[in-house]
């Protein structure tokens, strides 16, 4: 039989090379060496190939004498040809790992026709390679013979082998597709005699994210050796262990939780509160099984920018960081520890996640929760620094903000205190501008804040200019985001090519407030009184060009975005008391805002992922994670920090929340739905129904245990008037023909129409927020997004993360079409698979990216959510080959289909840039000479800016 070339016994009377500690130090400067199993680094000989594959044909030939002469010839030139191979690849010497030879002596085999023999040898590679596996199992290795690590005392101990096996052989458990002795292999060959602690775990890590954009599961691989560093930081400063393995941490996750809590209260991070608990009761329910779900991407953005950390020590672990959280949101509760574990199972299972304030700062000293803060700033310079100084504080601890301008009187506005002219709302914006740079939420993201303006004001025209590269940069906000608020009449005056006059606020004070008919109607006679002269400060211009403009400016500039007041109005169950005057950072809260009150939501996200099972939604799942859910944001309200009063004034009156969802493309994926089909906007409305459905009935559940929201009577939900009931009423006041909405249903509604007028718990139940970071760390799609590229590189600020599309790879695998020239294809091509020619049509319809789904499958699917959110969506809008034509039909579109609000524009230019240095061709572009090393292709396309914790363009609420 064929011997395994790390295993052949040396000739009589000579010294093992593994025993021979002196062997590598005897290698001449340029010769080849090779890193045996057991990692030893030994001289490179042709004798041990020559007998193995002597061997091997043996095994198949026999050795009978005719056979002899044969055989010889062969082996020697086969050996010949293997050993010219590696110093060809390396004439000034180098290092060749064990199964390099192996692989190519099985190459080499097969090329001189030498098929059986080939065959014969790699079945025995296989069996000898099973018996490791088993033998390393049993009897971890003997430490390193040569490479020695330096530990932080500097004291230098031989690399043990055994353990870094043990976690490898952990980190590859339950995965498909991965090897283990690959990346053990390729770690060895980054090590050096004196290499630091951290360097060795650097080089595992690095060499698992390697290998991700070959086999996606290496991701989880990544991610599991990286929990190896974040363990031995945190359990060696917790005092529990000096390190631990992965399974070794079912015994001290409960003793960890213990030592943190201790110390967290120690340090003035944690409340007092939690060590109230019965702390063995919690740590018993930790499931320390749930650290091997992360991706690489989602634990190292939890270990960057969430854990607690002290002196800059992370030494909370993520079961800890979700027990943490969910000890926090039950602290009131009056079953304390069974709710806590009931929270703490819905988020470390990931089928819900609390929103990036919650998971900041909930247990700790200053619980500031709430995600979203949405301000009406007032027309005296008093009250505008009063507004900036609340967004300071308001931002310092995470929230953000949106800011309602419309109320502040225009350039040239008469000022009576000083017989002078006003500057403006513009010059305020910069304040608030550099406001929002200078407070910078603990270092843990920048301030960010969005201005919003109704379409009538006087300065419109300067305000759509804010983010422009050129002009007078005193007049310009680079740093801070920016929304028109339309009323429908300017969208009509659009349609019907009619002229609109913009007006200064302090000359038409009640426009602000007023929506609907009544606005229709008082616009209308103002526009009279300026006819007659009564108002002299106005402006009329054609409704189309300033809606040019505002399309313009918005390709340019990205800002400022599109959102509709009278939606976000006369749909509002709380019209009864107020006026909703802004959305919030990324437009999908609508709240009433005045003088007294902030409006102030709290988010959190159902993982759809997560609730699809056989292809199927699973209802039964989802209405227990929902009411669990809701449970969790209505206790924000009342533990919640509130940093300025008119916060908590808003917040306790109404309860506002805010449940969304993420992960809706991989839903799609899990079911093979294109996006861009009529099933993908079916699935979207039947699933948010569904949501919709199990979240007003868990207000109500919680209605009946703790009572109505202080404003609930005169509501529409004391009318029984839901979310799809209020579709008529922006009919009747939009006019039936400037709306388009469906308003089928599937659920039967009439309990709930019937239960609601009892009593419902919070004024606002549901809004879509943007998920950027919590959909990373949960390892799905963002919101209800399209996928961006199948294939891309994610830069933010925990590093780079090649991000591939493992639905695309799974479904690509089960028809024999992933290998390393589908990779290449992918680099080649952006990410996209359409002009791949070999993958069949179904896959590409399915895999469509963003820029290929056609826009109105994007918006049409928002229209069908739409109907059942009391709130709005966060909505991003994905254009190809942009022009003002499509950017017209688009937004035309959106209002049309009754939508609320619009976010970022992504439009993407009809042509790109040429890869002249890769040489392609239609069917296969890979790179020249396609069968070199991966590393050597075109890299993974870039991610574009979008609303993320991640991006300076956008530190968004999720």
């Amino acid at each position: 039989m064929q011997t395994d070339l790390s295993r052949e016994k040396p000739q009589a009377g000579s010294v093992p090379l593994e025993d021979n500690p002196n062997e590598l130090n005897a290698t001449a400067p340029g010769q080849l060496r090779v890193i045996k199993r057991n990692g030893t680094v030994v001289a490179y000989t042709d004798d041990k190939i020559s007998v193995a594959i002597t061997k091997a044909f043996l095994a198949v030939e026999g050795g009978t004498a005719a056979a002899s002469s044969r055989i010889h010839s062969t082996v020697e030139r086969l050996t010949e040809q293997v050993t010219a191979t590696f110093k060809r690849r390396m004439p000034s010497g180098g290092t060749i790992h064990i199964e390099e030879i192996q692989d190519q002596v099985e190459l080499a085999l097969m090329r001189a026709g030498e098929q059986k023999v080939a065959r014969d040898y790699v079945l025995y590679r296989e069996s000898r390679a099973q018996e490791r596996a088993k033998r390393t199992a049993a009897e971890p290795a003997k430490p390193h013979p040569s490479i020695r690590v330096t530990l932080a005392d500097g004291q230098k101990v031989a690399l043990d082998l055994g353990r870094l096996q043990v976690l490898i052989r952990e980190a590859c458990e339950g995965l498909e597709e991965v090897d283990a002795e690959l990346i053990q292999r390729e770690t060895l060959k980054n090590l050096y005699d004196g290499v630091t602690e951290k360097d060795v775990s650097t080089a595992l890590v690095m060499t698992a994210r390697t290998l991700v954009e070959r086999e996606p599961n290496y991701t989880y691989v990544t991610a599991r050796l990286l929990m190896d560093t974040l363990r031995g930081e945190a359990l060696s400063f917790l005092s529990v262990a000096e390190r631990a393995t992965h399974h070794e941490m079912a015994k001290l996750y409960p003793q960890a939780l213990a030592a943190y809590i201790e110390k967290g209260v120690e340090f003035e991070l944690l409340d007092p509160k939690l060590a109230d608990y019965d702390l063995a009761k919690m740590g018993a329910a930790i499931e320390h099984e749930r650290d091997q779900q992360f991706t690489y991407l989602g634990l190292q953005t939890l270990y960057d920018r969430y854990f607690i950390h002290k002196d800059g020590i992370r030494f909370e672990l993520p079961q800890v960081f979700f027990m943490r959280v969910a000890m926090g949101l039950a602290v009131e509760e009056p079953q304390k520890e069974e709710r806590a574990i009931e929270f703490y199972n819905l988020l470390s299972s990931f089928d819900y996640m609390s929103s990036t304030p919650t998971l900041f700062n909930s247990g700790t000293l200053r619980p500031q929760l709430s995600s979203c803060y949405l301000t009406t700033v007032p027309d005296d310079l008093s009250g505008i620094y009063n507004a900036i100084h609340d967004n300071a504080m308001l931002s310092k601890f995470a929230g953000g903000l949106g800011n309602d301008w419309t109320p502040v009187r225009a350039l040239g506005s008469y000022i009576k205190g000083t017989n002078g002219k006003s500057q403006g709302v513009v010059p305020f914006l910069k304040v608030v501008n550099d406001t929002a740079v200078a407070v910078n939420q603990g270092g843990k993201r920048k301030g960010a804040v969005c201005a919003y303006l109704e379409t009538w004001h006087m300065d419109i025209e300067e305000f759509l200019e804010l983010r422009k590269n050129t002009g007078d940069d005193r007049r310009r906000t680079h740093d801070m985001n920016t929304a028109n608020w339309i009323p429908d009449l300017f969208m009509k005056r659009v349609f019907e090519d009619g002229p609109w006059t913009l007006f200064s606020p302090s000359d038409v004070p009640d426009l602000h407030d007023l929506t609907g008919k009544a606005f229709e109607e008082r616009y209308e006679y103002y526009e009279a009184m300026a006819g007659y002269g009564k108002i002299k400060l106005h402006k009329t211009i054609a409704a189309k060009d300033l809606w040019r403009k505002m399309l313009s400016m918005l390709f340019e500039t990205g800002h400022p975005w599109l959102t509709f007041k009278d939606p976000c109005n006369l749909r509002s169950p709380q019209q009864h008391v107020g006026v909703v005057h802004s959305s919030n950072l990324c437009t999908e809260i609508t709240l009433n805002t005045n003088a007294d009150e902030i409006a102030v939501c709290n988010l959190g996200s159902v993982n759809l992922v997560n609730h699809i099972e056989n292809g199927e939604l699973n209802l039964a799942k989802l209405e227990k994670t929902v009411r669990t859910a809701v449970r969790m944001l209505d206790n924000v309200v009342d533990i919640n920090y509130y940093s300025v009063p008119q916060a908590k004034n808003s917040n306790l009156k109404h309860r506002p929340v805010g449940l969304g969802l993420m992960g809706f493309q991989d839903a799609l994926y899990l079911q093979h739905i294109a996006y861009g089909s009529d099933a993908a906007i079916e699935f979207a409305d039947r699933s948010m129904e569904a949501i919709s459905y199990y979240a007003i009935q868990a207000s109500c559940d919680l209605a009946d245990e703790r009572g109505s929201y202080s404003s609930f009577d005169g509501s529409l939900w004391s009318k029984g008037v839901l979310p799809l009931d209020s579709i008529e009423l922006l009919k009747e006041a939009r006019g039936a023909k400037y709306i388009e909405m469906d308003q089928s249903a599937s659920f039967d509604w009439a309990p709930v129409r019937a239960r609601v007028q009892k009593g419902i718990r919070n004024s606002n139940i549901m809004a879509i927020a943007p998920t950027a970071t919590i959909a990373n760390i949960t390892g799905v799609s963002q919101s209800i997004e399209p996928t961006y590229q199948n294939l891309y590189v994610k830069s933010n600020l925990s590093g780079e993360f090649t991000v591939i599309n493992p639905y695309l790879v799974r479904d690509l695998k089960a028809r024999d079409l992933w290998d390393s020239v589908m990779v290449n294809d992918l680099k080649y091509y952006d990410g996209s698979v359409q002009q791949i020619e070999r993958i069949p049509q179904d896959i590409k319809d399915i895999y469509a990216t963003a820029f290929e789904v056609e826009t109105k499958w994007i918006v049409d699917a928002a229209s069908r959510r739409q109907k059942w959110i009391d709130q709005a969506q966060s909505l991003n809008l994905y254009i190809n080959g942009a022009s003002g034509k499509k950017l017209d039909i688009t937004y035309r579109m959106a209002w049309f289909r009754g939508l609320k609000t619009t976010y970022y524009l992504r439009a993407l230019a009809a042509t790109s840039t040429e890869k002249s240095t890769i040489s392609t061709g239609k069917l296969n572009a890979v790179s020249a000479g396609g069968s070199e090393p991966l590393a050597s292709a075109p890299a993974p396309a870039a991610v574009p800016k979008a609303c993320s914790l991640d991006d300076p363009d956008c530190e968004a609420c999720q």
